[in-house]
This record gives C-alpha cells, structure tokens and sequence, in this order.
C-alpha cells in the first residue's frame, strides 16, 4: 500500500491514507475529500459542544459526561496526532464516531435537537470541501483525475507520499470560504 499524508493548505488538518498504487486519482480524491469533510465535521461539532460549554448546562450529570466522552473519543481520533503516530483513518470510524455524538445529542435533546433533520441543519452553515473539485497537489503537480497514482510515483507499493488538498482557485491570493488562501494554478 501506497502511504498518502494529505495535508490542507494550510496544514490545519492532515492525516494517513492507504492506498494501492493502481487505484485511479479519482478514487483516492473521492476518499479523501471525504475523510476531510468528516474530520470537518467532528471539529465542529466539539467547537459546537464542548467549547461554547453553554448548551450542556441543565444536562444531566450522566448524559453531558456521556456527550463529551463521545466528542473527545472523536477528536482524538481525527487528531494529527494519528498522521504523527502513522496510523491511516477510516472513514467508516470517523462516521461512526460522527453517529455517536448525533446519538448522545438527540438523546439529551441539547439546544432543542429532537430529531436528525434539526441536528443536519447544524451542518447547514459548514463549507466542505467539493470531491469533484477538489485538486490534489504532489511534488508541486496537480493529480489528474483520469490517471492511476502508478502514473506519478510507479509501482513501488512501499511509496510514501505527501500530498496537499486544495479547492479550485479564481486568481491569486483569493480566501476561499472555509478560510484557506491559494494561488492561481498555472
């Protein structure tokens, strides 16, 4: 397996990713802008609960130790600290991580979530990243879609590569929303 750190473009977030060199780019950019987007995801919602504190008062005990369990399990799972410790992430656990904290929130009926629509509507004011246009960078190239990753790193399956995400650029030192800056690709 091909060991991918991916890494925004501000390195914000990164994180592991296994694949095998003859998996298509357009494949692993799928994987990966969705793995971002659920790390997105879990670092929202512990800004959400666990940092603004005042939705879990008049929790009960047992149920706010339940939730910031279930959010601190999330985040050290999607820390950089696993990238550093060379561990790849999954997405199924990042969703199921994701489920967990839905769970505890609903369950607690927090800010007045009583059901899954209210909670998604949480999201609504997130800006994820795109998978289809979202561009990979290695070795300063872009990856294009319609070409395996044996194209550029051959098919050594003991590869280590380091690869940036980034969203597509309007011109030059343009700040997209979510708040990374690019410059205009040539």
């Amino acid at each position: 397996m091909v060991e991918i750190q991916v890494k925004d473009a501000e390195e914000k977030q990164q994180f592991l990713y296994e694949s095998e060199c003859s998996k298509q780019v357009e494949e692993i950019a799928k994987d990966v802008t969705e793995i971002y987007n659920l790390i997105s995801k879990i670092q929202y919602l512990n800004f959400t609960f666990q940092q603004q504190q005042c939705p879990l008062q008049g929790c009960h005990e047992d149920v706010a130790r339940s939730l910031m369990r279930a959010l601190s399990e999330a985040q050290a799972y999607a820390s950089k600290d696993i990238a550093l410790n060379k561990r790849p992430l999954s997405p199924h656990v990042l969703r199921d991580h994701i489920q967990t904290i839905e769970r505890e929130v609903l369950k607690s009926h927090l800010m007045g979530f009583s059901d899954s629509y209210q909670l998604q509507k949480l999201y609504s004011d997130m800006k994820l990243l795109q998978e289809d246009t979202t561009k990979l960078w290695w070795a300063g190239k872009e990856l294009m879609r319609s070409k395996c990753l044996c194209d550029y790193v051959g098919k050594n399956e003991k590869t280590k590569i380091l690869i940036k995400l980034e969203k597509p650029s309007l011109g030059s030192a343009r700040q997209s929303d979510n708040g990374f800056s690019y410059e205009k690709a040539s």
